[in-house]
């Protein structure tokens, strides 16, 4: 059993990894941390606790974190163009019941590392503002956890916000640069294996004919995500799946191929902000600091993802 640690934005890819989890017999949600991203933190955190409710998991507690990046000004609201006004494809669900915790997300998060040391795996598929906040104010996290599942960068391929950077590291990239270099046994989701995870109109045909509210849903989310997708690229067939193979990852490492590598964060660079860059010299004197996934078993992800998700 996998116990993890959810840290989102919520738009739609957010809404599937947290079905995914939920739904696998592999994992056990711990609780959701919220952040800024794809749209403001407050509205992540309602749309996280009606996705819960929705999957009839409002026991799972979620923590409402980060507003804004480590240093800069926000440098985008919300992702409307991807995610619609709400995050979540405009698809109206009911107001949620029940109500954010108390504390914030990162004593969430270092409070349950510190309940079940060894244990737990984070994975952060927005930006990485409330794990940064979280070893800052406890640095002993970093020994505590057992990894941490990063969905971010693009060490290998072009970036989707810039040419070169990706859009949960480009979102605060200075908190980027704090967790790689923290010492955090971390594995980097990018872009390099998510593109090449699919899902497509045929798929939310399949989900829609299972006549559940939950399939209903899901599909009318992805068709707006489908619809963004197409805009900017008319030859994909589809939407990628990048926070739920995040979520692949810990259900089933053998998913990818990793390389050992040392990754750094641009921060200063007017052109390159946000870049990952992995020291990819076979002769690299710099020590790895995490496993960059570089390949993807496309076909049995994609099955494994289906098989729970709705």
């Amino acid at each position: 059993m996998e116990y993890i640690i959810l840290d989102v934005d919520t738009g739609i890819d957010d809404a599937l990894a947290i079905a995914y989890a939920v739904r696998s017999p592999l994992a056990e949600v711990l609780g959701l941390t919220t952040c800024f991203g794809n749209t403001s933190v407050e509205e992540a955190t309602r749309n996280s606790l009606q996705v819960l409710e929705l999957l009839g998991a409002d026991h799972i507690p979620v923590a409402m974190g980060a507003p804004n990046p480590l240093l800069r000004a926000p440098l985008k609201q919300k992702a409307t163009a991807i995610h619609g006004e709400n995050a979540i494809g405009d698809v109206e669900l009911p107001l949620p019941k029940s109500e954010a915790l108390a504390i914030d997300a990162a004593t969430f998060i270092v409070n349950t590392v510190r309940e079940r040391p060894g244990q737990v795996t984070l994975v952060t598929v927005g930006s990485q503002t409330n794990l940064a906040l979280a070893i800052m104010k406890d640095p002993e996290i970093v020994k505590l956890v057992k990894r941490v599942v990063i969905m971010g960068g693009a060490v290998t391929v072009p970036g989707n916000v810039t040419p070169v950077a990706e859009a949960n590291i480009y979102s605060d990239p200075e908190a980027a640069a704090y967790v790689f270099q923290s010492g955090i046994p971390i594995t980097l989701v990018g872009l390099d294996v998510t593109m090449q995870t699919l899902l497509t109109r045929e798929h939310l045909a399949d989900w829609r004919a299972k006549g559940t509210d939950l399939g209903r849903t899901l599909a009318d989310m992805c068709d707006f995500y489908m619809d963004a997708y197409y805009q900017f690229n008319p030859t994909l067939g589809g939407c990628a799946l990048h926070d739920p193979l995040a979520v692949g990852v810990v259900l089933d490492p053998t998913f990818v191929q990793t390389r050992s590598l040392h990754v750094q964060v641009d921060t200063e660079g007017s052109l390159s902000i946000g870049r990952t860059i992995g020291d990819l010299r076979a002769n690299s004197a710099q020590a790895p600091n995490m496993d960059v996934c570089l390949e993807v078993d496309v076909e049995r992800f994609v099955t494994h993802f289906l098989e729970w998700v709705v």
